[in-house]
């Protein structure tokens, strides 16, 4: 009996678990761009784009290597607009009595395919290199699921950066080495980019009619779009920009978003590139001795480590997850995150690249736009669906455990063990943002000073209950009480007379 095959749109590999169980000569395959996938939230125009048109150029390379195919178009005049309305549609076409799908990385979706009129094999993704099951085991009995310790793990079973038994260059972790702030003078190489074809921009045309008005930039796009060009853009990295890589990986210069970041992580979340050949590439430029170590590690750690290990807490966690709000953060979202004014050139500098590129890279969007959002006390739910609206990279299995855990601390400490905040000097002492600031990061107190200093204390002081103990904070709150206590008054009143400005709807 003919099966249906269903493809998503972030499942573009050959090696799929779903093609592989399929039979070419009998199973018909479906992809389809829905407008429920599509709009289930506002998606930056420019991720939209690169999803249509990799989808569209990965069909017709299933099409030329033999496979039966059904695809169907956002404008298809008979597109069901939903992901189980098409699979009916083609179930009646084909005489078809059955779907196989590669599991989707996305609770949501796996409700939806599990309760499927059409019966349903959900097989396990396996494009990871740690299945679910592996990080299921690793976690059981832990009290505490650091991702260090699932790291070094990963990194015995894999053989990565490995001597024998011991991490290459005798430590685990270079990340000492990989925090030196910008300077002036610095050389970055112009990003890998690519001319829309006809395909594309037919693409660009869809979205740009449907979606256009959604926050971002359509256009100039210049993403890749198929598993060549993304190999080219993995190469090009790996050459121009991973041998500074680790050195610069936290610093943040204004109207520079790209420094020396790999840009990959899009294609890599499509299927487009594999996390072992992706980190297979860095650690052979280190054994040519073409990079250094702390930039091989430092890079391979985020593929290898973070990327793995947050997929796990996804689905470990389950789907309740990204509802979690451990610190009964209620204040809305600000207008400015979605292109209003603001003073705050640090938050202009991130939001702005975000709106041009779909992009910013770990530091902006955790020390950034997370680290304020977290001090502000903004609703974990409402930064959550921002993040994931707003970057070409962001699906739901990487982006919430980055977004409600890593950032916002919404999960009670799952993922981190202290709440990822700081004053205006940690984005001073990595960035040049402060230097065209309206605020003073200097300014401790008053009407010019950095909010991030005001804030920074006054979360520590109304949430003083939950992490007084907590030993890494121990310091923190040490030096607020060495303060004298009209300062510490002040400095409460001028946060919460900020606060009340940010929520009467004022430009600051």
């Amino acid at each position: 009996m003919t099966r249906l095959v269903l493809v998503l749109g972030d499942q573009l590999s050959l090696n799929l678990s779903s093609l592989r169980a399929a039979d070419k000569a009998r199973d018909v395959v479906v992809m389809a761009e829905v407008a429920q996938e599509a709009e289930y939230v506002r998606h930056h125009p420019k991720k939209s784009a690169l999803v249509f048109a990799a989808m569209r150029k990965f069909a017709r390379a299933l099409e030329e290597g033999g496979w039966t195919l059904r695809y169907t178009r956002l404008d298809d005049p008979e597109n069901a607009g939903s992901l189980v309305g098409e699979l009916l549609r083609r179930a009646e076409e084909t005489g078809a009595g059955e779907v196989v799908v590669t599991e989707p990385g996305e609770w949501r979706l796996i409700n939806t395919l599990t309760h499927a009129p059409t019966p349903t094999q959900i097989l396990p993704d396996d494009r990871f290199i740690a299945s679910r099951k592996r990080f299921e085991d690793w976690a059981e009995g832990r009290k505490a699921l650091r991702m260090e310790y699932f790291y070094r793990e990963m990194r015995r079973e894999t053989g990565l950066l490995m001597e024998g038994d011991d991490p290459a260059g005798g430590k685990w972790n270079f990340d000492h080495d990989n925090r030196k702030p910008p300077k002036e003078g610095l050389e970055f190489p112009a990003p890998l980019t690519f001319a829309p074809d006809a395909e594309t921009q037919a693409v660009l045309d869809l979205v740009g009619a449907r979606y256009g008005d959604n926050f971002g930039d359509l256009e100039p796009f210049d993403l890749a779009t198929t598993r060549e060009e993304a190999l080219q853009v993995l190469a090009y990295f790996i050459a121009q920009a991973l041998p500074r890589f680790g050195d610069y990986q936290d610093a943040m210069m204004q109207d520079q978003p790209y420094l020396f970041h790999a840009l990959i992580s899009p294609y890599l979340n499509l299927g487009l590139l594999g996390p072992m050949e992706v980190c297979r590439a860095a650690e052979k430029a280190w054994q040519e001795g073409a990079v250094p170590i702390n930039a091989a590690e430092g890079f391979i750690r985020q593929i290898l480590g973070w990327r793995e290990y947050v997929r796990g807490i996804y689905f470990l966690e389950g789907p309740e997850y990204v509802e979690r709000n451990v610190l009964q953060h209620d204040r809305d979202l600000p207008a400015f995150y979605w292109g209003a004014e603001t003073q705050m050139n640090c938050l202009r500098q991130a939001i702005g690249q975000t709106r041009k590129y779909a992009y910013a890279h770990h530091i902006q969007r955790l020390m950034v736009t997370g680290n304020f959002a977290l001090l502000a006390g903004i609703d974990p739910h409402q930064v959550h669906e921002w993040y994931l609206e707003v970057y070409a990279d962001a699906y739901e299995w990487v982006e919430a455990p980055n977004t409600v855990g890593m950032s916002q601390f919404a999960d009670g400490g799952v993922i981190a063990s202290k709440p990822y905040v700081s004053s205006g000097a940690y984005i001073n002492r990595m960035s040049d943002y402060c230097k065209g600031c309206s605020y003073s990061v200097s300014a401790k107190m008053g009407k010019k000073a950095c909010p991030f200093n005001l804030l920074y204390w006054h979360f520590l002081d109304r949430h003083r209950e939950r992490f007084q103990g907590n030993m890494r904070m121990k310091n923190m709150y040490a030096t607020w009480d060495r303060m004298d206590a009209d300062r510490r008054e002040a400095v409460l009143r001028d946060a919460g007379n900020w606060l009340q400005r940010l929520d009467a709807g004022e430009t600051v």
